[in-house]
């Protein structure tokens, strides 16, 4: 596999975790009041055109050939970078906690990750 592939392959994983993580959060957040309910759609739908934007890079970079990838890797970096930031913005992930998240592990005890209501 080339690093081309693998880079594709290891972004792909990255947004689509942040999508299904989006997609979970915006479930569970149909039973929030009107006033919070209408800055959470707002900020979502910013979150959905930063996801469309990483997926269209991700696209590009996809099509592009293997002499002329690795140009488009620092925009690839920053769009999915602003895209992970808002992210977590939104919904006050501590970093530490997004990358045990992102890596399949469970957060680490102490975490300051929101906690579900039961």
């Amino acid at each position: 596999m080339s690093k081309r592939d693998t880079y594709i392959g290891k972004m792909e994983l990255q947004l689509d975790k942040l999508n299904t993580k989006m997609n979970e959060l915006a479930t569970n957040a149909q039973g929030a009041k009107e006033n919070a309910r209408n800055k959470y759609k707002e900020e979502m739908t910013k979150l959905r055109h930063q996801s469309k934007v990483a997926v269209a890079k991700l696209d590009e970079l996809k099509s592009s050939s293997e002499d002329s990838w690795e140009t488009l890797i620092t925009d690839m970096e920053e769009i999915y970078d602003a895209y992970t930031h808002s992210f977590l913005s939104l919904f006050q992930i501590p970093i530490e906690s997004w990358s045990h998240m992102a890596a399949g592990k469970p957060p680490q005890k102490g975490h300051s990750a929101p906690q579900k209501k039961a």
